[in-house]
C-alpha cells in the first residue's frame, strides 16, 4: 500500500503534528508492507526536511513553488489531488488543522476518496479498513468503514507519537497543474495570536479560571507556564469578564486543546470547557473544593488553595529544572 502524507508548514517549519502524521502513516506501512511519501508545498529548509525522513518518510515530494508559501486552499487542494494521483497512493493522511480540514474535503471530491476526520487511532484491516473517530466534542467515538479505493483521512493530534529512528528521506520537486482559478484568492493580512507559544500548538498549557479570584493573579498562572515551556489559556467566564483575552478561552465554544499536559487552575470544569481539553494526554487539576466536576475527568487531582499550591509547584519546577 502507498501512503501519501501532506505536511503542514507554519512560519517556515514543519507543525509537530505534521510529523505525528507521517509517523502515523510509518505504523500503517508497517503493517501492510507499504511505502509512505512525505508532499510538501512551498519554500522550506534543508535542515527542516530532516526531520521528515526521521519521522518515517521514505520519500519527500516538494512543489518548490513561492505562491504556495500562503495556505490558499484551492491551490493546495489541485497540488495534493495531483500527488495523490501521480504516486497512486490508497491512502492520504492530513495532521487535523483549520487547513487541513477545508483541503481534504475538496482533495476526497477531486479523487472520488472516502474520507474520515478526527481519526483518533490506527485502523484496523482485521475485516476490511475501519478507522475510530471522535464525535461530539470528544465526548463520544465511531467507528467507520472506508470501502472506496482511495481513502482520505484527517488524523487528530497525539493519535501517535512522532518517530525519530527513520532515516534521512530522498527529496524529488515536482510539478502541478494548476488553473488560473486555484489562484484567484489570496491572503493580504494574517494577524496571529499574541504569546510565545499558541495553544493549538503547545506541548503543554496552563490554564486558570475563576477561582483566581482576579487578573491581578494571573503572575503566578504565567510564571508556571513559562517555567513549564507553556502556553497559557482560561475558561469561558474569565475571558467574558475581561480578565483574560478572548484567544485564550479553552473550550467547547473556544480553542480546543490537546497537549500532552492540560493543567486546570481554579476551574470547576463544566462540560463546555471539558469537551475542549478531553484530548489532552495528562489532566491535572488543582482546586480547593473536593466535588469540582473536573476532578471527575482529571488524571491527577489537587485539594487545595491555588495560591498556596502553584507557588510551591513552581518552586518545585524550578528545582527540577536546576
Amino acid at each position: 500500500m502507498s501512503i501519501l502524507v501532506f505536511v503542514e508548514i507554519a512560519d517556515g517549519s514543519i507543525k509537530k503534528s505534521s510529523l505525528e502524521a507521517v509517523s502515523y502513516g510509518a505504523e500503517i506501512a508497517d503493517k501492510l508492507s507499504g511505502t509512505v511519501t512525505a508532499l510538501i508545498l512551498g519554500k522550506i529548509s534543508e535542515s527542516e526536511l530532516e526531520s521528515v525522513g526521521k519521522s518515517g518518510a521514505e520519500k519527500i515530494l516538494l512543489v518548490d513553488d513561492e505562491r504556495l508559501n500562503q495556505p490558499l486552499v484551492s491551490a493546495y487542494a489541485t497540488a495534493i489531488a495531483q500527488a495523490f494521483e501521480q504516486t497512486k497512493s490508497s491512502v492520504l493522511i492530513l495532521a487535523k488543522s483549520a487547513l487541513s480540514d477545508s483541503v481534504g474535503a475538496k482533495v476526497a471530491i477531486k479523487t472520488g476518496s472516502g474520507i474520515v476526520t478526527n481519526v483518533s487511532s490506527l485502523p484496523d484491516f482485521s475485516n476490511g479498513f475501519h478507522v475510530q473517530r471522535s464525535i461530539y466534542t470528544g465526548k463520544a467515538f465511531e467507528y467507520v468503514s472506508v470501502r472506496s479505493e482511495k481513502k482520505v483521512l484527517g488524523v487528530r493530534k497525539n493519535v501517535v507519537p512522532v518517530k525519530e529512528d527513520g532515516s534521512v528521506a530522498p527529496v524529488a520537486k515536482i510539478s502541478v497543474n494548476f488553473a488560473d482559478d486555484d489562484f484567484k484568492t489570496t491572503i493580504e493580512k494574517t494577524e496571529k495570536a499574541e504569546g510565545n507559544i499558541l495553544l493549538t500548538e503547545a506541548e503543554i498549557v496552563v490554564s486558570g479560571g475563576r477561582g483566581l479570584k482576579g487578573p491581578e493573579n494571573w503572575g503566578m498562572v504565567e510564571e508556571l507556564a513559562k517555567e513549564l515551556g507553556a502556553a497559557t489559556g482560561c475558561s469561558k467566564p474569565v475571558s467574558d469578564m475581561g480578565w483574560r483575552p478572548h484567544h485564550e478561552h479553552v473550550g467547547q465554544t473556544g480553542v480546543k486543546v490537546s497537549p500532552n499536559l492540560y493543567i486546570a487552575i481554579g476551574i470547576s470544569g463544566a462540560i463546555q470547557h471539558l469537551a475542549g481539553v478531553n484530548s489532552s494526554k495528562v489532566l491535572v487539576a488543582i482546586n480547593k473544593d473536593p466535588e469540582a466536576p473536573f476532578f471527575k475527568a482529571a488524571d491527577y487531582g489537587v485539594v487545595g488553595d491555588a495560591f498556596e499550591v502553584v507557588p510551591k509547584l513552581i518552586e518545585a519546577v524550578k528545582a527540577l529544572k536546576n
